[in-house]
C-alpha cells in the first residue's frame, strides 16, 4: 500500500488502525480482573474508583460522539448481499465460506485477507483499504478468537462506514459485559478492545512526565522509556 493509501486509511479511520501496533501487556489486563467490583461497574482500588469513560474511549479511538449518533445495534444483521458490495466477494461465495455457529453467521478471516491480497495485488485500493478496517475491526474493537468476523461486528462496521456512527459506547458496553462474564466464570475468556483498555490504563496507573492531550501518545511515550530503561 503506497503513502497516498496509507493517509487516505489514516484519514477514514483514524486511531482504530494506530490501536493495531498499540503494545499490550495481558498480564496487566488479567491483574485488572482482581479490582473488578461488578455491582459498581468500575475498579475498586482501596479508597478510591476508576472507570473508562465514554470520553476517554472517544479520545483513544479517535471517534468523537459530536456530530454523530452512537451505534446500536438494530437486531437485524446485514445480508450477505450487503456485506458482499463492500468485501467484493459474491453473495453465493459468502454463503458457501460462511460458518454458523449457536445461530450466528461468521464469515473466516481468511477468506477476506484472501480476497485483501488479491485486490492489493490488482492496485484497487479503495475496496482493499475498506475490507482491512473490517479485519480491524474484528480483531480490534470487536475482536474474535477463533479467527470470525460475525455479522455483528460487520453491522458496527457499516453503522461506522456508511452513516458514520461513534462505536465508543458499544465498544464500552462489551467491555462491562467481558467483566461482567469474568466475575460469574472465573475462567472466562478476556475478550473486548485490549488495546484500548490497556491504553486507558497506561493512563492511569504509569507515571508520565508529562500529560500528553493524547492517551494514545502517552502510551507510546510510556513504552519508549520502558526501552529506554
Amino acid at each position: 500500500m503506497g503513502q497516498l493509501q496509507r493517509q487516505a486509511f489514516r484519514k477514514a479511520y483514524g486511531k482504530i488502525c494506530d490501536l493495531t501496533m498499540a503494545e499490550v501487556s495481558t498480564e496487566a489486563i488479567a491483574s485488572l480482573t482482581q479490582y473488578y467490583d461488578q455491582p459498581l461497574r468500575c475498579f475498586t482500588f482501596g479508597d478510591f474508583q476508576l472507570t473508562p469513560t465514554v470520553e476517554e474511549f472517544e479520545e483513544i479511538l479517535g471517534c468523537p460522539l459530536e456530530g454523530r449518533k452512537p451505534y446500536l445495534f438494530s437486531r437485524f444483521y446485514p445480508s450477505l448481499a450487503r456485506i458482499s458490495k463492500i468485501v467484493k466477494i459474491s453473495a453465493q461465495e459468502l454463503d458457501r465460506r460462511k460458518r454458523v455457529e449457536n445461530g450466528v453467521v461468521r464469515v473466516p478471516r481468511k477468506c477476506l485477507e484472501a480476497k485483501a491480497r488479491v485486490l492489493a495485488s490488482q492496485g484497487e485500493w479503495a475496496p482493499f483499504i475498506d475490507i482491512l478496517a473490517l479485519l480491524i475491526f474484528g480483531v480490534v474493537p470487536f475482536p474474535n478468537v477463533d479467527g470470525l468476523v460475525d455479522r455483528a461486528v460487520i453491522d458496527a462496521f457499516l453503522a461506522f462506514y456508511d452513516r458514520k456512527e461513534s462505536p465508543v459506547v458499544a465498544i464500552l458496553a462489551d467491555l462491562y459485559d467481558t467483566f461482567d462474564r469474568r466475575c460469574e466464570k472465573n475462567n472466562a475468556r478476556i475478550v473486548c478492545c485490549m488495546p484500548a483498555l490497556y491504553v486507558w490504563l497506561v493512563s492511569h496507573f504509569f507515571r508520565q512526565e508529562m500529560r500528553h492531550i493524547c492517551l494514545l501518545e502517552g502510551h507510546r511515550s510510556c513504552t519508549k522509556k520502558k526501552e529506554a530503561n
